[in-house]
């Protein structure tokens, strides 16, 4: 049982991840390339042949883009989403859907505005995939009954909030995700590497600390200066007890800078590895060997060949074929596609039907996330009543730095 301090804290947490899979925890980072090569996104297939007969569902998107943050490619993830529900995959319930599209420039003031858009044109759902203002949207959008979707939490709003349904567990699957993992491979000491951001470290000790413990697993988390040019001290004083692994949470200019020193103070270890570690800019900097043996830690693995991941890059193919689907844009297509999952649609599709589906969702496929389901009773993790799945993918990583021996961990 955490004490009401260390739940605080927990859900206070600012920055602690980068993105692609596990959203930071505050102050966002756009931490994809979109230019990467999209010839090694995977073999495509024939879309089905379903359109969406039914009168519009107004479906409200709100993402970061012309600010500071800008991902023009989970906006044009969620668009062809919304292309393949309408043309292909039969809509939301049978309905087509009409999309209204707000882009906030990840500060208050916008974001309040984009939040105000969604209640005066009383959309029936809001998906907000990606960014750091849900604390600011959410009060208005929840107030006004109309229910909130995203991908992972980011705010304490986000994660406990009525209304809200985070469909990935964000830091909570990662953190559970790599307990379990080295429990399974009798680990005994994980070290895990953190910014000093904020109070990030004091939220992942006190959130991770705790399930690494229930799993047999000494944690140690390692706060090292997010500015520093050289972090040899720090990363070979936090490995001073000989971990069995490493564990890397942060964006990636974080991610080469711990790769880049363990490649001298530790080329042996293991390493746990979110996606932003595994982002095309990381691999350019640090190279794949930097990486090679890794475990990675994700909630999509877009070189399976499985059937959803191949529907998400025929889909982009079809409607967004300028967009690389193996940047940030799987997850506005993940928040979208979804919704066409839900069942007990088949009436009216106004804020209160499409609340009370995805209240009674009970394991629904993640789309594009092979083995991942949602279910959004609260009570995948209380008291964060928001999070619809705690399960995480759990890949090795190759010398060419691809996935394989993907399997889900934690799915219930």
């Amino acid at each position: 049982m955490k004490s009401p301090v260390a739940l605080k804290r927990v859900l206070r947490t600012t920055t602690v991840i980068g993105c692609a899979g596990v959203l930071a925890l505050g102050g966002l980072t756009a931490c994809a390339d979109d230019s990467s090569d999209s010839s090694t996104a995977g073999e495509t297939s024939q879309l089905p042949s379903d359109a969406a007969t039914g009168d519009p569902v107004k479906l409200g998107l709100i993402v970061p883009e012309g600010g500071a943050v800008t991902t023009p490619m989970v906006r044009e993830g969620s668009e062809a989403a919304v292309e393949y529900l309408n043309n292909n995959g039969g809509g939301i319930g049978g309905h087509k859907i009409d999309l209204v599209v707000c882009k906030q420039q990840e500060e208050p003031a916008s974001a309040t505005k984009c939040a105000n858009q969604m209640v005066e044109e009383k959309v029936s759902v809001v998906v907000s995939p990606l960014g750091a203002q849900g604390a600011v949207m959410l009060p208005i959008i929840a107030g006004a009954g109309i229910p909130y979707v995203a991908q992972a939490p980011v705010s304490q709003a986000e994660m406990a909030t009525p209304g809200a349904f985070m469909l990935s567990g964000g830091i909570v699957a990662v953190l559970g995700g790599q307990a379990a993992t080295a429990a399974k491979d009798g680990l005994k000491k994980v070290t895990l590497i953190i910014g000093d951001s904020g109070d990030a470290a004091a939220s992942v000790k006190a959130l991770g600390e705790p399930m690494f413990q229930r799993a047999g697993v000494t944690l140690n988390v390692v706060t090292i200066p997010t500015g520093a040019a050289d972090l040899t001290p720090q990363i070979t004083a936090g490995l001073a007890d000989n971990p069995d692994a490493v564990s890397i949470l942060g964006d990636t200019r974080q991610c080469i800078s711990v790769l880049k020193t363990l490649q001298t103070v530790a080329p042996d270890a293991t390493k746990y590895l979110i996606a932003s570690c595994l982002d095309k800019p990381v691999l350019d900097a640090v190279g794949n060997e930097a990486v090679s043996g890794s475990k990675a830690f994700t909630t999509v693995n877009l070189s399976s060949d499985d059937p959803s991941v191949t529907l998400y890059r025929s889909v982009m193919a079809q409607y967004a074929p300028d967009t690389d689907p193996a940047g940030l844009a799987y997850i506005g297509y993940q928040v979208v596609a979804a919704l066409g999952e839900l069942k007990g649609l088949d009436g009216a599709v106004d804020a209160p039907a499409v609340k009370k589906a995805l209240s009674e969702a009970v394991d629904v496929p993640l789309p594009a996330a092979p083995g991942i389901t949602f279910t959004c009773d609260g009570k995948a993790f209380p008291p964060l009543t928001s999070l619809c799945s705690k399960a995480i993918l759990v890949s090795d990583v190759t010398s060419e730095a691809k996935l394989e021996n993907t399997v889900v961990t934690n799915n219930n």
